[in-house]
């Protein structure tokens, strides 16, 4: 399979299996299994960031003060971004967000933040691939680790501000689409730029770094008990795990 053809079924996969699955979940009401995916989700996440990531950045920019820099710049900016969003979704609530009945309008800002995410993740995905095959899978592993806790609060507040469940499944997979359109501006954007692919590179660690520090942990701190609090770290060592066995895997082919 080329690479572009990589780049196509992961961002597929990313963002219409996240929202499926997500569905699903949210079809069969165990909410109390979002506190886990999130736990695991911030172990992915860190995991991909800091042992894929940034020494593949660093190996292929070959300096290191460059990469620290983008990360940085890359970390505030997302810090901006999210500052001017109407909206603010918490990934890490122990319930979903209740909103009244509102004819929807909470639902649309759900949905229209996500697009533009899940667009930026398409672009990171697709950048990585770029880079290697094996860079590209663990990228999109973490991406799709993240995404399924995340669908499944949108699937819920979509629910909740009055959509219908087949049509909240709908404006889900219709958001998730939004990863290809990133994917494949990327790849027709990006493609035959080699220091620009270095600096997507780490700004996919500085995102991943983002998002899991920023979004997903203060939610975990809202169980601060010493039972919830084991099983989060045993969760997060287990996101660890995965992602280093992915990249021994990858790497060894």
């Amino acid at each position: 399979m080329n690479t572009f053809a990589l780049i196509t079924v992961a961002s597929l996969a990313g963002g219409v299996l996240s929202a499926l699955l997500a569905s699903l979940i949210g079809l069969s009401a165990r909410k109390e299994w979002i506190p886990s995916l999130v736990s695991f989700a911030v172990g992915a996440l860190l995991g991909a960031a800091f042992l894929e990531m940034l020494p593949h950045a660093i190996e292929s920019g070959g300096n290191v003060r460059q990469v620290a820099l983008v990360v940085l710049l890359g970390i505030l900016g997302f810090f901006v971004l999210e500052k001017l969003v109407i909206w603010r979704h918490s990934h890490g609530d122990e319930e979903p967000v209740a909103h009244e009945h509102d004819h929807g309008r909470s639902g649309l800002m759900i949905v229209v933040g996500d697009a533009f995410h899940n667009f930026v993740d398409g672009v990171l995905i697709a950048g990585a691939f770029m880079q290697s095959d094996a860079l590209g899978l663990v990228a999109a592993t973490a991406v799709i680790v993240h995404q399924i806790p995340q669908a499944v609060g949108d699937y819920l507040v979509l629910v909740h501000s009055g959509y219908a469940r087949a049509r909240a499944l709908g404006m889900n997979l219709l958001s998730a689409l939004a990863m290809l359109a990133g994917a494949w501006a990327a790849w027709f954007g990006l493609r035959g730029e080699p220091a620009l692919l270095s600096t997507f590179v780490a700004l996919a660690a500085a995102s991943m770094i983002y998002v899991a520090v920023a979004d997903l942990i203060p939610g975990l701190h809202r169980r601060p008990e010493l039972s919830a609090t084991l099983r989060q770290v045993v969760l997060i060592g287990l996101g660890i795990a995965l992602i280093a066995l992915m990249g021994r895997i990858t790497h060894s082919h």
